[in-house]
C-alpha cells in the first residue's frame, strides 16, 4: 500500500468551466491517464481541495463518478472552489446513494491508514493579506479549531500524523504561520497542500521547516501526476521524484 496526494483538480465534468483557458488542456484526460498508470487499488490518495466546480452534489456529481472510477481509496478535504460542500453526514449519504465506495471526506475527524494517521482541514489566507478583513478573522480562528480537532482525534492513535491542508501554512512571505504552529505543536511529520497555482519558489515543493515535511501538490505544478509519499519504516518522509 502506499499513499499519494494531489490538490486543486478542479474538474468541471458536469458545469461549462473549462480550464484550457488557464493552459490546462484536457487535464481530466491527462489526469486520469497519470493516474491510472501509478496508482493501484490498494493506494490512498490524499486530495486536500478544490476538487470540483459544481455548485451543489448534483452538479459535482460527474467529477465525483470520474473520481471513483479511479483506482485507490480517496480521502478529500475542502478547498477555497469546492461551493458543492455540506456537512460529513450529507455527503456521506450521498456516497452511499450512489454507491461510491473509495471516497471519504476529512472534515473535523481523521483516519488511520496502516500505520499513519491522516488529520487536516481547510485552512484560510494569511493575517498579511492585503484583502484580510474582519470576516476572514473569524473563518481563520474557526480553521484553527477544526484543524485542532482532527489532530487531536489523530493523536489518540499514536501513530504518525500526515496534515492536509488546502491553503498553505504560511503567510505572505512564506514563513510559517497559526496552522504550522499547530502542526508543530501536535508533532506532524508531513503536510500536502495546495491552492498555489502560478508565481511560486521552486524549493515550495519539497522542504523541511521546524521538523515538518511540506509538500505544495497543486495538480498543475506536479504535472497532473499524483505524487507518492515514501513513508519509512523509520518514520522518515520523502517524496518520490
Amino acid at each position: 500500500m502506499d499513499i499519494y496526494a494531489i490538490s486543486d483538480l478542479h474538474l468541471s465534468l458536469g458545469t461549462d468551466k473549462p480550464m484550457d483557458i488557464f493552459g490546462w488542456g484536457d487535464h481530466a484526460e491527462r489526469l486520469k491517464r497519470h493516474w491510472i498508470d501509478n496508482v493501484k487499488d490498494e493506494d490512498f490518495i490524499l486530495i486536500p481541495g478544490d476538487i470540483s466546480w459544481g455548485i451543489n452534489l448534483e452538479e459535482a456529481d460527474p467529477d465525483f463518478a470520474f473520481i471513483e472510477m479511479l483506482p485507490g481509496k480517496k480521502i478529500i478535504s475542502k478547498g477555497n472552489h469546492d461551493y458543492w460542500w455540506s456537512t460529513r453526514t450529507k455527503f456521506e449519504n450521498y456516497c452511499r446513494e450512489k454507491g461510491y465506495k473509495t471516497i471519504s471526506i476529512l472534515h473535523n475527524n481523521s483516519f488511520t491508514v496502516n500505520n499513519y494517521t491522516i488529520c487536516g482541514t481547510r485552512g484560510w489566507k494569511p493575517l498579511d493579506d492585503d484583502n484580510f478583513g474582519e470576516e476572514d478573522n473569524k473563518i481563520y480562528a474557526r480553521e484553527l479549531e477544526r484543524l485542532k480537532l482532527s489532530l487531536k482525534e489523530g493523536q489518540k492513535t499514536g501513530k504518525p500524523i500526515i496534515a492536509m491542508l488546502h491553503y498553505p501554512p504560511f503567510d505572505t512571505r512564506h514563513r510559517p504561520n497559526d496552522f504550522a504552529g499547530l502542526l508543530a505543536e501536535y508533532n506532524v511529520s508531513i503536510c500536502v497542500y495546495g491552492h498555489i497555482h502560478g508565481k511560486h519558489d521552486e524549493s515550495w515543493k519539497d522542504e523541511e521547516i521546524d521538523g515538518i515535511r511540506y509538500h505544495l501538490v497543486s495538480a498543475n505544478i506536479i504535472g497532473f501526476n499524483p505524487i507518492k509519499l515514501r513513508l519509512e519504516t523509520n518514520v522518515d518522509y520523502d517524496i518520490i521524484k
